[in-house]
């Protein structure tokens, strides 16, 4: 009954395990499953290949035989990885070293309870000795219900850390879709190996075979039973740390970048302002210019030659498009509207940008500059998103509405434009998910124009509505107090 008992145990914990398996694989590779069954054959996998190596090697105390056991668990855990999840070699080879890291911490800590759960056997010898116990039929049932109670505590308790140790991981593992390299990779592979080795070694050593008999080394010392679970929790914290160490690395350098390009968009954009106020001016004096003096030689040259009169109206026409298209009295948006339009509609021809609600109050204390980056960052993703809903569907409308309106001494920006309706959202994530290539910097956009509504003391906000999305800055129009 025992050895039925046992199996089942065995069995049922192989199968929770392999789903604690493709719950931690899942999480992190879940836009690179091969099917929709990847979850499923992972759990099968593992639970197969892990029964079929306990049923091959049954658990012996030899050091030669631990460590060919060892192997043969990572084996069994690359081969789901392997089968069922394409490409990201880098994050596998983190995801097998944690699980093991994670499964034999778990094991270790639950040996634990049930090696303290053998000293029940002594309470109900003192209990029946005492009296406590009636007979001795009541003994034996109750040494009994301990006997399957501590293998059975012992499995569920394995579970549970194993579930909780994994889901610590996918916690603090915020930057999933993060493109590893190699010297960072080792910087989050090494806690987990070490915790692997760690383990690897208190299987050789803890217990030994003397006159035929395993004795634990709990048993000669007793502290141990304290000392190596405070020692494995701190080397599984050591896996914790070390990834919130890490994605804290890819969030400053992230945030360098960000003020890199900012910097670099605020420089441009100072550097131009001048030459841009320029040429704006400039164009809309020489067209004037140029219209009277059309004007006047139609006149002169009326029934002189059908040939230059043709040749006047298209020169007309000409001057008709050196118009700028958006005209909203402010001279960086306007230049940066009628740029974007023009790269915009090379690609999506038919496309509608509405700017009739973009108004900017008398008194504007926001730097022209800063409206440019917030703008500009906007529409750079607006077009894009245009862009990719064009190519997927050709007879799709598309569109881009931009319009602003001041309360008090608050300015508020709104941008529409229409998408593909696909966003991909993560709790640890502040932005969508980008699906383009360079995973690392995405978001960037996003950052700066948030940098620049805080440097008003604002903020952005964005929400769906089925098909449009919808972006949202505040920021405050005030006079900037110098002290």
């Amino acid at each position: 009954m025992y050895k039925v008992v046992s199996g089942l145990l065995e069995v049922f914990s192989a199968i929770f395990q392999g789903y604690c398996l493709q719950y931690f694989y899942g999480n992190f590779l879940e836009e690179r499953i091969r099917n929709r069954y990847a979850g499923l054959g992972t759990v099968l996998l593992y639970t197969v290949l892990k029964l079929g190596m306990d049923l091959i090697l049954p658990s012996d105390y030899g050091s030669v035989r631990i460590f060919v056991k060892l192997v043969l668990t990572l084996c069994i855990l690359v081969v789901p990885v392997v089968c069922c999840y394409r490409e990201a070699g880098k994050i596998k080879v983190f995801l097998v070293a944690a699980f093991l890291a994670a499964s034999e911490f778990s094991f270790f800590l639950a040996y634990n309870v049930c090696w303290l759960g053998n000293d029940l056997y002594s309470l109900w010898a003192w209990c029946l000795e005492k009296g406590y116990i009636a007979s001795a039929d009541i003994f034996n049932e109750v040494v009994k219900a301990t006997t399957f109670g501590i293998p059975v505590t012992m499995h569920i308790t394995s579970i549970v850390i194993l579930f909780v140790s994994l889901k610590s991981i996918i916690k603090s593992f915020r930057e999933k879709d993060y493109a590893i390299h190699q010297m960072e990779l080792l910087f989050i592979l090494i806690p987990s190996m070490t915790e692997v080795f760690i383990c690897a070694l208190l299987r050789i050593v803890l217990v030994t075979i003397e006159n035929g008999i395993p004795i634990s080394l709990y048993d000669r010392y007793p502290s141990l039973a304290v000392m190596v679970p405070f020692v494995l929790l701190l080397s599984f914290l050591s896996i914790l740390f070390g990834v919130k160490l890490f994605q804290d690395m890819i969030y400053w350098n992230r945030e360098k970048s960000s003020r890199i390009i900012l910097e670099k968009q605020i420089s441009s954009l100072q550097e131009h302002m001048g030459e841009m106020e320029r040429v704006y001016s400039g164009i809309r004096g020489m067209r004037h210019d140029i219209k009277n003096t059309l004007s006047v030689i139609m006149q002169l040259a009326a029934g002189k030659g059908e040939g230059l009169q043709v040749y006047l109206e298209e020169l007309s026409r000409t001057m008709d498009r050196l118009e700028f298209r958006f005209q909203t009295g402010n001279t960086v948006v306007d230049t940066l509207l009628n740029m974007k339009y023009h790269e915009i509609t090379s690609t999506v021809p038919d496309l509608q940008m509405d700017v009739e609600g973009l108004q900017f109050p008398e008194k504007l204390f926001i730097q022209s500059y800063d409206i440019g980056i917030i703008l500009g960052n906007t529409l750079d993703n607006a077009m894009e998103a245009c862009q990719k809903l064009k190519a997927k569907e050709p007879e799709a409308e598309t569109f881009i509405r931009i319009s602003s309106f001041q309360k008090r001494e608050l300015f508020f920006l709104k941008v529409e434009n229409s998408f593909d309706g696909r966003v991909v959202r993560r709790p640890q994530n502040e932005f969508p998910v980008t699906d383009k290539a360079d995973r690392e910097n995405h978001g960037i956009g996003m950052i700066n124009i948030k940098s620049t509504a805080e440097k008003y003391r604002g903020t952005m906000d964005f929400k769906v509505k089925g098909r449009v999305f919808i972006l949202s800055v505040m920021m405050k129009n005030e006079k900037e107090e110098k002290g």
